[in-house]
């Protein structure tokens, strides 16, 4: 019973950490992406699907990315787990699954602290 509640307690301090560090409702700002899409061209089955969405906070706050959304076949592989400063870069990885043949139709959705609220990322190319 002791171990239960040490381990309800950690619990509820990691959510008050990350919630301090990612605060709702931080002022918006702005973030400005090198590419919204890319293009995996003609893949061969079987390889390296990493990629990187790299972008830069543009406006005049601190720039929090409280979650990145990805439909089937395509892993979030890390994403800024603090704020990224003013005129700073930050990055995200993705991984899609080539081991599916086909056409690469893809549509991720970043949930930030910006006017939108979400900026929609897409995935596409063919796995041969």
């Amino acid at each position: 019973m002791r171990q239960y509640i040490l381990f309800l307690t950690l619990i509820s301090a990691a959510f008050t950490v990350a919630a301090q560090e990612m605060p709702q409702d931080a002022p918006l700002t702005v973030m400005q992406f090198e590419t919204t899409t890319i293009n995996y061209g003609a893949i061969a089955a079987g390889s390296d699907g990493l990629r990187t969405f790299k972008f830069k906070n543009t406006g005049t706050n601190t720039l929090y990315i409280y979650n990145v959304f990805s439909s089937a076949h395509c892993k979030i592989v890390s994403k800024p787990s603090k704020g990224i400063a003013v005129g700073e870069e930050g990055e995200i990885k993705i991984a899609y699954d080539t081991k599916i043949k086909g056409a690469i139709v893809k549509t991720l959705t970043v949930k930030a602290n910006i006017k939108s609220g979400i900026i929609p990322l897409s995935l596409t190319g063919t796995v041969i």
